[in-house]
């Protein structure tokens, strides 16, 4: 039974012209064909309709990336002493680099630090920062809400005192990080006694979870909607399905020098497996990403050549059927094609028939 799996709707009239373009013209009917050929009026070749799946992609590079790459920039003034080295995966609590010898911790949460937070203060940040304390140990006698009151004072000087820092009972902006989740170091964008100010890039980060980027054409922007189904052909050799994640913008997909590439559309590709997938595969090596842009499985076949079209009021296309020393044309549905093939339905279309095929 003929089953169809459409990954991505294409233009049924586009279909249909790349499908019949320069077939034959025979006369509508089913008696004897009247095609060019021999004398016996057979075709110069034949070829077998077949059962097969059919699959229409593109097969583009790609790069081996992590998502949600972002820059961590300095809140204050100092000089960097301690950085986080490039590949490290850094999680709840662990510094991401030291400013004048203190550590800037990275916290979990989706509210950014904007403020110094002190007794008194009310917000979703403080809720966050209470969250945090409490998951670090330090929640003994904390009442995890959005008010800084006491208890949260005295859980931030014990973890002040853990990290060494002077027990003052306040967060400073230039203290803590927050992001979404575990990081991975990307690149140190501030050397080693680097002075910096506030908005200087100190690191680029981005999350944990590996995908590969990947650039089309303006003309593909079908493949690029979210959960479209792609093959990754990684470095190593071996192939790992994937989903289309979205679209990067342009200066999230800066070459090394800073240079920015304005054509075309960068995709940003999400492995099945998650951070296992990318396990020790070389990030300096291009992928290959094979992109599906319409699949149907278990349809009836032949060369895109084989089709004709019929002359006549009604028109449409044929498969001249080939049967010992006579022919018949009979009519077909044709669907999409791929490879050289081209999908035919038709009560009078099976397997395993024989069919004229054009002189190329």
């Amino acid at each position: 039974m003929k089953r169809r799996t459409a990954l991505l709707v294409l233009g049924a009239t586009a279909v249909t012209a790349t499908a019949v373009g320069g077939v034959l013209l025979l006369g509508e009917g089913r008696g004897d064909a009247d095609t060019p050929g021999g004398g016996d009026g057979l075709p110069p070749a034949t070829a077998t309709v077949v059962r097969t799946d059919l699959v229409r992609s593109k097969t583009v590079d790609g790069t081996l990336d992590f998502a949600q790459r972002r820059a961590v920039k300095s809140a204050v003034e100092g000089t960097v002493t301690v950085a986080a080295p490039e590949g490290r995966t850094l999680t709840l609590g662990q510094a991401l680099y030291e400013l004048n010898d203190k550590p800037v911790t990275l916290l979990y949460g989706p509210v950014p630090m904007f403020r110094e937070m002190k007794a008194g203060d009310r917000g979703s940040d403080v809720l966050q920062l209470e969250r945090n304390l409490r998951d670090l140990g330090y929640g003994a006698g904390l009442y995890v809400d959005t008010r800084y009151d006491t208890g949260t004072e005295a859980a931030v000087k014990r973890w002040q005192k853990s990290l060494n820092r002077e027990t003052t009972g306040r967060v400073g902006r230039g203290d803590v990080v927050f992001q979404p989740g575990p990081v991975k170091v990307v690149s140190a964008d501030a050397a080693l006694a680097d002075q910096v100010g506030p908005d200087t890039p100190v690191l680029t980060i981005a999350s944990t979870r590996p995908v590969v980027r990947a650039r089309l054409d303006q003309t593909d922007g079908p493949l690029t909607a979210r959960d479209t189904g792609v093959e990754v052909t990684l470095p190593s050799g071996r192939t790992v399905a994937g989903k289309v994640a979205g679209t990067v913008r342009p200066e999230d997909s800066a070459d090394a020098g800073g240079a920015v590439a304005q054509e075309g559309i960068t995709v940003e590709v999400v492995l099945d497996g998650g951070a296992k997938a990318a396990s020790g595969e070389d990030p300096t090596m291009s992928a290959s990403v094979k992109f599906v842009s319409e699949a149907r499985e278990g349809v009836l076949a032949v060369p895109v050549e084989a089709v004709v079209a019929l002359r006549g009021e009604n028109g449409g296309y044929g498969l001249q059927i080939v049967r010992g020393g006579t022919s018949t044309t009979v009519r077909v549905e044709t669907g999409m094609t791929a490879d050289g093939l081209i999908e035919v339905s038709g009560p009078d279309v099976r397997e395993g028939l024989k069919v004229g095929v054009a002189r190329s």
